[in-house]
C-alpha cells in the first residue's frame, strides 16, 4: 500500500521517520491501515516497533513524514487530538493512575461518554466482570492482567474508531493474554480497526488481517499473517510465539 495517500484510511504514516535526540530509531516507515483492519506490527526487540506505535498515537513528534487519522493530515499530533478523531492507544505499560480506584480511574474518562460515569462503568463491568468486583481497589494493586483490563476499558470509553495496542501481553500469564485478546477479537469483529505491537508474535498474528515486520528501524515486509510468520523465523529472531 505505498503511493499515494489511500482514500479512507483509518491511520498512515507516509515516509515517517523519528528519532531520540540525535540518534534516529525510525527511517522513512510507509505504513497503512484500513478502515476495520486488523494489522500486526512484529519484530525483535530495538526494531522501532514502540516507538512507532507512539508517533502513532501522538505520544512523540516524527523527525520525518507524515501522519493521517481518519483521512486527516496531523501536522502537530496529540493524544488528545487525535482522541477527538476516534484514536485511543494503550501504550507498553498500561498508563493507569495507580493511586486511584478502577471507578476512579474510568471517571477520568467518562466525560467522553454520551451516558456519563455510568455507561462507562456498566461497558467496563460488562466486559470484565473482575473489575467490577474490585471498583474501590487502588489500581496500582489489580494484578497485571487486571491493569491491562482497565487500560482498555479506559480506552474504549466513547467507542473510538481505531485501537493501538503495544505489547499487551507483557509480564502477563498466557491465559490472562488469552483472556484479554477475546476481547480484542470481538472489538476487531465489531468494525474497529486494531493496529497491535507485540512480543508474542503468533497470538498477535492469529488475530490479524494483515502484518509488517520491522528490522533495524525499517518496516521490511508487508503481507498476509502467515508470511510475516515465516519472514519472523527465517529472519533468525526465533519462532513467532517466543518475543
Amino acid at each position: 500500500m505505498s503511493g499515494e495517500q489511500v482514500r479512507g484510511a483509518a491511520l498512515e504514516l507516509r515516509g515517517l521517520s523519528a528519532a531520540y535526540g540525535a540518534i534516529e530509531v525510525v527511517h522513512g516507515v510507509d505504513l497503512v491501515v484500513a478502515p476495520g483492519e486488523v494489522y500486526a506490527l512484529v519484530g525483535p526487540i530495538g526494531s522501532g516497533k514502540s516507538t512507532l506505535m507512539k508517533v502513532a498515537s501522538g505520544c512523540m513528534a516524527p523527525s520525518a513524514g507524515e501522519l493521517r487519522v481518519a483521512g486527516q493530515l496531523q501536522r502537530r499530533p496529540r493524544p488528545d487530538r487525535l482522541a477527538k478523531l476516534g484514536l485511543r492507544a494503550i501504550p507498553e505499560g498500561r498508563a493507569i493512575f495507580p493511586n486511584l480506584t478502577v471507578r476512579d480511574n474510568l471517571k477520568m474518562w467518562s466525560y467522553l461518554a454520551e451516558g456519563g460515569l455510568a455507561e462507562v462503568e456498566e461497558l467496563a463491568y460488562a466486559r470484565f466482570a473482575r473489575l467490577a468486583d474490585r471498583q474501590g481497589q487502588l489500581a496500582g494493586t489489580l494484578s497485571g492482567g487486571e491493569q491491562q483490563m482497565l487500560a482498555i476499558s479506559r480506552a474504549l470509553v466513547g467507542q473510538p474508531r481505531i485501537l493501538l495496542l503495544d505489547e499487551l501481553s507483557m509480564g502477563l500469564a498466557p491465559k490472562v493474554v488469552a483472556e484479554l485478546y477475546e476481547a480484542v477479537a470481538e472489538l476487531a469483529a465489531s468494525g474497529m480497526t486494531v493496529l497491535v505491537v507485540e512480543q508474542f508474535a503468533a497470538t498477535a498474528l492469529a488475530l490479524a488481517n494483515r502484518a509488517g515486520v520491522m528490522e533495524r528501524g525499517r518496516l521490511v515486509f508487508e503481507g498476509s499473517p502467515a508470511e510475516a510468520a515465516a519472514r519472523w523465523s527465517s529472519g533468525g529472531f526465533g519462532a513467532p510465539g517466543q518475543r
